[in-house]
């Protein structure tokens, strides 16, 4: 089965701010920082990596029309961390929207995984969330008002071998989403997560094989990887006023078969 068309901006964000992290390069981060801003919102991105970076906000601009603001950060980093709130909100004034998108997966056995490689997965998976949640909420309860939203996976569902370490930080995502979330919920502030199971995009193709792809597309229903953007759009509902009733939910991104 095809994809759907390409959706239509509905004003779903209009004037509203947003924050994505990991937006460089064609995945989830770069679909969702384009979709806001195609929704009408004022959009920073930041990402670890500067030349993709700026070539990601210059793609945007071409696209949408509107230059997102940019901030180099590597979320492992409390400074940077700090520093991009900062940013944010010197770009934008305040701060409606904080999407948390950085991961690092890879694929290793349990036997032959080494401390390194299960620290920086987490570090970077789990730890940041908690970094940039941390960084944003006081901002957001002053306003009484706000809605972050992170990106899990149906790995934390669900097991597949060789993906232990990632699979724990995405557990581990889903359970901060909801205790923050009942935390947050006290202050007007929102907190909500997606767990897409297969996102196609140009770095997925680069580091996976295509036998594993093939298996993992088998999977599901519609017999496809989902597009980015179709993982985005659901971010976007949880970011937006639609979603008003939900907080710590974590919504299944998928077609996997039962």
């Amino acid at each position: 089965m095809s994809a759907p068309n390409y959706p239509e901006p509905r004003n779903l964000l209009k004037d509203r701010t947003v924050v994505v992290t990991a937006a460089a390069g064609t995945g989830i981060g770069f679909a969702v920082a384009k979709r806001a801003a195609e929704e009408g919102a004022r959009v920073l991105i930041s990402d670890f990596h500067e030349r993709r970076l700026g070539e990601a906000a210059d793609r945007i601009a071409e696209e949408v029309g509107t230059r997102p603001a940019t901030c180099i950060c590597d979320v492992t980093q409390q400074d940077q961390v700090d520093a991009l709130h900062a940013a944010a909100i010197d770009a934008l004034g305040h701060v409606d929207v904080l999407i948390n998108n950085a991961g690092l997966g890879g694929e290793v056995p349990v036997v032959d995984m080494t401390d390194d490689q299960w620290s920086r997965v987490l570090d970077v998976t789990l730890n940041s969330v908690f970094r940039m949640t941390r960084a944003f909420l006081p901002s957001m309860y002053a306003r009484k008002s706000g809605a972050i939203v992170n990106n899990a996976s149906v790995l934390g569902w669900r097991a597949q071998k060789g993906q232990a370490h990632y699979a724990a930080a995405k557990a581990g995502v889903m359970a901060f989403t909801r205790c923050s979330a009942v935390e947050a919920a006290e202050h007007g502030v929102r907190i909500n997560a997606v767990a897409p199971s297969i996102a196609m995009h140009a770095f997925l193709a680069k580091v996976t094989t295509d036998e594993l792809l093939a298996e993992l597309s088998q999977r599901e229903a519609f017999g496809r990887p989902a597009e980015v953007w179709e993982v985005a759009n659901v971010m976007l509902f949880l970011a937006s006023d639609l979603s008003s009733y939900m907080t710590g939910e974590v919504l299944s991104v998928s077609s996997q078969r039962a």
